[in-house]
């Protein structure tokens, strides 16, 4: 599957969990290209949500207006795609 460049960028970042300021602060890009760049690995679930970091999201999370209090970890298949390149 194919990355875009902030997507890599992204996931560059998600080998541990992390959470949204530490993501702002780290890769510099504005509140929604960030929470638009999250959203878009959750759909292709190449990311984990989580509300704290032994409580996964799960279903339909809503990553536009609640992401800035989650924390984010790639899932495997993120990580697959990320080391493909």
């Amino acid at each position: 599957m194919e990355l875009t460049d902030k997507e890599f960028d992204l996931l560059d970042e998600l080998y541990f969990v992390q959470s949204f300021d530490y993501l702002l602060e780290e890769l510099g890009w504005s509140d929604d290209i960030l929470l638009q760049t999250l959203h878009s690995l959750f759909q292709k679930a190449m990311i984990k949500c989580l509300a704290s970091p032994d409580d996964e999201l799960f279903g339909n999370v809503d990553i536009l207006n609640e992401g800035k209090s989650m924390l984010f970890l790639a899932t495997k298949k993120g990580l697959m795609a990320h080391n493909a390149i």
